[in-house]
């Protein structure tokens, strides 16, 4: 129905680990060959936890464009932007909170969590911003027409919130004035034999409920060439007998994606002191793995242990293949290997990962201007898109005065 567009984004917090990576970079770099992405810098949604302190914002966000582009994604494939430098973002959040219900913001599964972790470390998240959150992720989504959306299953909610504000959306504001008209008249302009297959399917589909038919006139209307963006919706919504389909209802694409734990084996985190950074050195990597904690019963060299009790199994779970798993887990429960022994496979697996990534960003480093470059184009296009859908929300909601 939509023009095919994936968008993802991150909040500029804190540097880029091997949870970033394996969450969702790795992914990102997959989906730019297969859709049109948008990948963004959420900053204005860092605000709404670091607003006492937004400078962590400013020192962190070109060091994650660095990161993005070191770790795989292309700028030629995928457009990079920063959220505050496409204020369309807040005008959509702005509009989309006079229809959107209170209760559905405050049913949003992870806000209460957040509010009460949050305050355990000093934060107060009880503003009008935080909770209105899951409206601005919906914003970033629908403003773009996104059609997919990569997310973890701790996510989906919010994915299915931006479905359920876009559906209402349409069914308020979609209801043009002389819709079936205007219809009626782009129905003509697909011409003769394409108009008379439309009609057909749209027949089969409402008196029928044939949803076959409901597809096949999508993709007819998709394929169209000649029609204007606008006459598209109607003839997507005329199908179903509703109105235009202003705003697109995204699917959330999940993905398997490794569990990487930190070093301590709770959830990886710079600020928890656990992670292992893109960018460390060798050095860096071998010492932060040397000194990770193992399993407790291993108290001496000759004790025999559990992998699944030590932090070090998950990373070998990543990275390690199912022949260094099998010698792992016959060393530990035999005492045959040590804990170092143990360590030094995933030490040389992670290195070699992050080799690549080092020097691409060493590159980036050395020409900043580059980057910013890379992001101004980004920007400009991100722009360029918001202003298409704005313009028509604008129109729908009656603040078209031109």
């Amino acid at each position: 129905m939509f023009q095919d567009r994936v968008l993802s984004g991150m909040r500029p917090t804190g540097a880029m680990h091997l949870g970033h990576y394996h969450g969702a970079l790795k992914n990102w770099v997959r989906l730019q060959n297969e859709h049109p992405c948008l990948f963004f810098a959420a900053d204005w949604h860092a605000l709404t936890s670091h607003y006492e302190d937004p400078s962590v914002i400013e020192e962190t966000v070109w060091d994650m464009f660095i990161d993005w582009l070191a770790s795989g994604i292309d700028p030629s494939r995928a457009t990079l932007f920063v959220q505050s430098r496409v204020p369309q973002h807040a005008e959509l959040t702005l509009l989309m909170s006079f229809f959107t219900p209170l209760s559905w913001l405050e049913r949003v599964p992870t806000y209460k969590d957040s509010v009460e972790r949050h305050a355990e470390h000093g934060r107060d998240l009880t503003t009008y911003g935080f909770l209105g959150y899951p409206l601005m992720q919906a914003a970033d989504i629908l403003i773009y027409r996104a059609t997919g959306v990569p997310v973890g299953e701790d996510q989906v909610s919010h994915v299915e919130l931006t479905r359920e504000i876009a559906r209402r959306f349409n069914h308020l504001f979609g209801r043009e004035k002389g819709f079936e008209q205007k219809a009626e008249a782009a129905v003509k302009k697909m011409g003769p034999k394409k108009a008379k297959l439309y009609r057909e399917l749209r027949a089969r589909f409402q008196e029928k409920g044939d949803e076959e038919a409901l597809e096949q006139a999508r993709e007819l209307v998709g394929d169209v060439q000649n029609l204007a963006l606008g006459d598209k919706e109607r003839l997507f919504g005329f199908i179903e007998g509703g109105g235009r389909m202003i705003l697109s209802e995204p699917e959330a694409l999940l993905t398997a994606t490794p569990k990487l734990l930190g070093l301590d084996g709770q959830k990886m985190s710079k600020s928890y002191g656990n992670a292992i950074l893109l960018r460390d050195t060798p050095d860096v990597v071998t010492g932060k793995v040397r000194k990770m904690p193992t399993d407790p019963a291993r108290v001496r060299r000759t004790d025999p242990g559990t992998p699944e009790k030590c932090p070090v199994w998950n990373l070998h779970l990543v990275y390690s293949g199912e022949d260094t798993r099998d010698w792992v887990r016959q060393g530990c429960t035999s005492a045959g290997i040590g804990c170092l022994e143990c360590k030094q496979p995933v030490i040389d697996a992670v290195n070699a990962e992050l080799k690549p990534i080092r020097e691409r960003a060493a590159a980036y480093e050395e020409d900043p201007t580059q980057v910013r470059s890379i992001i101004q184009d980004g920007c400009e296009k991100a722009s360029d898109l918001a202003d298409e859908t704005m313009r028509d929300v604008r129109e729908a909601m009656g603040l078209d005065y031109s």
